[in-house]
């Protein structure tokens, strides 16, 4: 199991709560916990994208750039910076990342977001398209990308955009398995599963329980599979760890109960539009609870909450089931990701090498 953080490059950290979070979304902060989780088992980070105050985010630091200036600070840690198309256009985002990636000795990575919150298009007087039209455009985006990364000559023709005769020099660092920065997307509809399977590196869910992520893994392999392609799956967390199961149960009880109302309700409103507008009700938060939006990606249904013990349980069978990644969001990073570091991880390390044995030990033949 690989892990990623989620980024504090917003205010408000990753609770819509009016609990305290000694979490901070400025540079400094920031830097001293990507040096941090670098050392405690995280392999990447992924900085957030709002681009307007909203919903507990009153501040945000843009991503591309907050990204490389983390990229800049670390030695190991790959770097994933969120962006939407209809805000980018792809050809300045492939230079921008290809320097980013030279820069960082090919650690930058890209997560294409198709975009939930419609102000943030029709405030700057773009269009807001069509739920399917958005992933449509979304894929159309992530094969530019790759054009431009592998082509001497690249050419593209699509409904959104076009390349002719295109050639970027220099082009982002490629190693073995890694031919380009990768590409990371989410999603929850229909629309989202089968455009991961067609085109994305990685697949981002919204927090799922074992059943809700096993189904998405099956769909989205499903079309992976017809189009002789794999794709790695990565799955939403927020991680409360504590040395007994009812104080991480009293941590999560209280991040609900001094829930910002307000901000979750309008948050709230502004998603659900985003799942009821697939044609089949599948997109992101069409069935969250109020509780699920406190923590504004369904962290907390994925229930990594805890003892050190049960949390790395938990983790290890998410891996069985397909998760390569998991991405978590902390209520006080500093101390929580040291504290992930040195007493969940090493169980999480024991409890997979028992699994690959287990796996790796055949079956006792039986005389008929």
């Amino acid at each position: 199991m690989k892990f990623a953080y989620w980024v504090p490059n917003v205010s408000g950290g990753l609770v819509v709560s009016k609990i305290e979070q000694r979490t901070d979304w400025g540079y400094d902060y920031n830097r001293k916990l990507a040096v941090l989780a670098e050392n405690n088992g995280f392999e990447y980070a992924l900085s957030q994208v709002r681009y307007i105050a909203s919903y507990g985010a009153a501040y945000q630091h843009e991503s591309t750039s907050f990204s490389l200036a983390l990229l800049l600070a670390t030695e190991r840690l790959k770097v994933i910076a969120a962006v939407h198309p209809g805000l980018w256009q792809p050809g300045v985002l492939a230079k921008l990342l290809a320097t980013a990636d030279h820069l960082s000795g090919g650690r930058a990575a890209v997560n294409v977001v198709s975009g939930w919150f419609k102000d943030e298009f029709t405030k700057l007087g773009e269009p807001w398209l069509e739920h399917d039209e958005r992933y449509r455009r979304s894929e159309e985006f992530i094969g530019v990308l790759r054009e431009i990364w592998t082509s001497e000559h690249a050419e593209f023709n699509g409904d959104f955009y076009r390349l002719h005769d295109f050639d970027l020099k220099p082009k982002p660092l490629a190693s073995e398995g890694r031919p380009h920065p990768e590409i990371f997307q989410g999603g929850n509809s229909t629309a989202a599963r089968a455009m991961a399977g067609r085109v994305s590196d990685w697949y981002f869910s919204n927090g799922k329980d074992y059943d809700g992520i096993t189904e998405q893994i099956a769909e989205v392999n499903a079309t992976a599979a017809q189009h002789g392609r794999r794709v790695r799956f990565g799955l939403n967390g927020f991680l409360i760890a504590r040395d007994t199961e009812a104080e991480a149960k009293e941590v999560l009880r209280e991040i609900v109960a001094k829930a910002d109302v307000e901000a979750v309700e309008g948050f709230g409103s502004a998603v659900k539009q985003a799942g009821q507008s697939t044609g089949n009700r599948t997109g992101m938060w069409q069935d969250s609870s109020f509780e699920d939006l406190v923590q504004y990606n369904d962290g907390f249904r994925t229930r990594l909450i805890g003892t050190p013990e049960q949390v790395a349980t938990r983790i290890v069978e998410y891996r069985r089931r397909g998760v390569d990644l998991l991405l978590l969001g902390f209520l006080h990073y500093l101390e929580e990701v040291e504290y992930f570091g040195s007493k969940v991880l090493p169980i999480v390390r024991e409890l997979e090498a028992d699994l690959d044995k287990s796996a790796a030990t055949p079956e006792p033949v039986h005389a008929v």
